[in-house]
């Protein structure tokens, strides 16, 4: 069965976690968002692979090869220019002809029965049935309204209010018959949701719906990313390490995945669900709490405590430091009695001193240095960088 994985966009809406890496590849769990994302796709039967590529192709390349440590075969399609979602799809025609297909975003973390999605298209007499998703607040995405038999009456792309007359939220997952490809322009910017479909219906087209059940998030901001790799670590349902531990009177209470070479010191503990990346070095007195996930190399000095967060790479967090429900960058240096408040995302590469406090929502750019005992209430940009966080 064929899948094709978009994964063209710049992801500017979680600056400046993407500066050095392509939205698929931010880390969730450990690892690139993308290999979770063909992992499950392949558990479902979905082994030949076509990946559309823009924005740092090689990255996504490198974290997939040639798709076999996934069971699944891979070809990529790079995009010379920006195509939109329908349109990066027919540039990769060649690749899908033939045959009802998948289409997935390479930014969404999933463990939806995609294969169920696909079985109703194949049963049913639509010529694409779109995946959606039942949440509290629809105003970010395609909304869909259908009847008894799963049709689709009207579809509306980001209702405002007075407009939201269903709660059923494209997932941007589709099952695609061959037959869209005579209805996408060639070479053109040409959107799903807002082009594709609605010229479809229009022309008497049966497009159809499927609610699928399970969890699903598109990360496209750093609350949803966050949020995915809640779920993700609640999967973890064992303690498992992977090397040499070095626990000197600590505790842990899993479940908790551990890499090799790690250190825990004295009076630490750590509550899962976890994950510690290989290298990583926790010193006494430590907590860290449940929905937490470390890198690789990392270094935890005394005291600190580190609450439902996602640390990159070659992390420093100071003594007596607090860490809730943050993101934080490779490289990146805290210093000695700080405060990450939630919400909080911390670009690579960025020094903050001593007593620093950073308020709920902050971003802070790369190679920024933070001095001692600063309160950030506000976004702290780079002008070596782009500022906009508007877009994909």
């Amino acid at each position: 069965m064929k899948v094709c994985i978009m994964c063209g966009g710049e992801g500017t809406r979680l600056r400046p976690l993407t500066f050095g890496r392509p939205k698929p590849c931010i880390p969730i769990v450990n690892k690139p968002s993308i290999q979770h994302l063909v992992s499950h796709l392949s558990n479902l039967g979905f082994n030949d692979v076509v990946v559309t590529l823009g924005y740092m192709s090689e990255a996504i390349e490198g974290a997939l090869g040639d798709g076999s440590l996934f069971g699944v075969n891979i070809t990529y399609v790079h995009e010379k220019t920006k195509l939109g979602t329908a349109g990066s799809v027919k540039n990769a025609q060649k690749y899908l002809d033939g045959q009802p297909f998948l289409v997935v975003g390479g930014d969404h973390v999933v463990d939806l029965n995609l294969l169920e999605l696909y079985r109703e298209h194949l049963a049913n007499d639509s010529i694409t049935t779109i995946g959606l998703i039942s949440i509290d607040d629809p105003t970010g995405y395609g909304i869909a309204e259908i009847d008894a038999d799963c049709r689709i009456k009207r579809f509306r792309e980001k209702p405002g209010p007075g407009e939201i007359f269903s709660n059923l939220a494209s997932t941007g997952i589709y099952a695609c018959d061959p037959g869209v490809f005579d209805h996408i322009p060639a070479g053109e910017k040409f959107d799903f949701a807002r082009n594709l479909f609605p010229a479809l219906m229009e022309e008497g087209y049966v497009l159809k719906g499927w609610p699928v059940r399970g969890n699903w998030s598109d990360v496209g901001n750093p609350r949803s990313l966050r949020e995915a790799e809640r779920w993700k670590l609640q999967g973890i349902s064992f303690t498992s390490i992977s090397g040499d531990l070095a626990i000197r009177g600590g505790r842990i209470l899993g479940p908790v995945h551990i890499g090799g070479f790690v250190s825990i010191g004295t009076n630490s503990r750590v509550i899962g669900p976890v994950s510690i990346g290989a290298g990583t070095t926790i010193a006494e007195n430590v907590i860290i709490g449940p929905y937490t996930s470390i890198g690789e190399g990392c270094i935890i000095k005394e005291s600190a405590k580190i609450f439902s967060s996602s640390l990159y790479n070659r992390v420093v967090v100071g003594r007596g430091t607090t860490v809730c429900g943050s993101i934080i960058d490779n490289d990146t240096v805290i210093g000695n009695k700080c405060s990450i408040e939630h919400d909080t995302v911390i670009g690579p590469q960025v020094a903050l001193k001593n007593g620093v406090v950073v308020h709920a929502g902050a971003r802070i750019w790369p190679e920024v240095i933070i001095p001692e005992g600063t309160v950030v209430k506000e976004h702290v940009l780079n002008e070596k960088y782009d500022t906009r966080i508007e877009g994909s």
